[in-house]
C-alpha cells in the first residue's frame, strides 16, 4: 500500500483540543448534567464531575478545537500552517477553506496518528455544531473505506490487531524520531490554554506533532526524516 503513497501530495494534520468553558462550574445546568452521565464511566468514586472537566476536551460534545496544524512535504522540508484562535467557528471556516482548495485536484490524502478514531470525526462533529459544510474530505457519509482517502499511521501499525492503543510519542521513540523535549504533552493543553493563556505555546507544540506524524510515515516507507530545523512555520496572518 505504502508504495503507491506520493508523499508530496499527502497533508499531515493533528488538532489540539480543550473544554469549552474553564471550568465545570461555568457550564450551564443541562450540559453540567450530561457530564456528570458522561464522566460516570470513568471517574473514581471519591471523584467528582468536576474533578476531571479537564478531560472534557477529548469529547467533541463538550470540547472545542483551538488549533490545527497542517503540514506538507517539500524538497526535504516540512512547511506547516496552524489554524488557531479562541474562535473556533473562524478556524475551522478557515481551515474548510484551505482543505476544499488542497483536495480539489490530484488524488490528495490526509495523514495522522489515531486520525481515523479521533481528528477527523472530531472535526467533522465540531464543523456541524458550528453551522458549516463539510468539505468533501470530510464529508464521510456513505462511502466505502477505500474511498475515504486518509493515511492512519496508528491504523498502519497496528497491523489489523485492534487490541492496544500506541502513542505517537512511544512510537517516534521506538524509530529515532527526535522530538523536542522543551514544550508541552498532550496532558498540559488545558493548563496551557486557560491557566497560562499561551496559545502560542499550544500551536508550537501541535506544529511539531504534525512534524512527527510526518516523520513516522517516512520510517514505514523507508525514506530519510526531516529534522525539526527543516520545519518551515508560515505565519499566521
Amino acid at each position: 500500500m505504502l508504495e503507491k503513497v506520493k508523499i508530496n501530495e499527502v497533508l499531515f494534520l493533528d488538532i489540539e483540543t480543550v473544554p469549552a468553558q474553564p471550568n465545570f462550574e461555568s457550564l450551564e445546568e443541562n450540559y453540567q448534567k450530561h457530564w456528570e452521565k458522561k464522566s460516570a464511566y470513568f471517574r473514581s468514586e471519591n471523584e467528582s464531575a468536576s474533578d476531571v472537566y479537564n478531560r472534557a476536551g477529548i469529547y467533541s460534545e463538550f470540547g472545542k478545537i483551538i488549533c490545527i496544524s497542517v503540514g506538507f512535504i517539500y524538497e526535504k522540508q516540512l512547511r506547516v500552517k496552524s489554524f488557531y484562535g479562541d474562535d473556533e467557528k473562524q478556524l475551522l471556516t478557515e481551515f474548510a477553506n484551505m482543505i476544499s482548495s488542497w483536495d480539489r485536484f490530484g488524488n490528495k490524502q490526509i495523514c495522522g496518528h489515531n486520525i481515523n478514531e479521533f481528528d477527523v470525526p472530531y472535526i467533522a462533529r465540531r464543523m456541524l455544531v458550528n453551522g458549516l459544510n463539510l468539505p468533501p474530505a470530510f464529508d464521510l457519509a456513505g462511502k466505502k473505506p477505500w474511498e475515504v482517502n486518509h493515511i492512519d499511521t496508528l491504523k498502519l501499525w497496528k497491523f489489523g490487531d485492534y487490541k492496544n492503543f500506541t502513542s505517537l510519542a512511544l512510537l517516534a521513540d521506538l524509530f529515532n524520531i527526535p522530538t523536542s523535549k522543551d514544550d508541552i504533552d498532550g496532558s498540559q493543553v488545558y493548563a496551557a490554554y486557560y491557566e497560562e493563556k499561551n496559545l502560542e505555546r499550544i500551536v508550537t507544540y501541535c506544529e511539531k506533532d504534525v512534524l512527527c506524524v510526518a516523520n513516522l510515515l517516512l520510517r514505514f516507507m523507508g525514506k530519510d526524516i526531516i529534522d525539526l530545523k527543516d520545519l518551515v512555520k508560515t505565519v499566521k496572518s
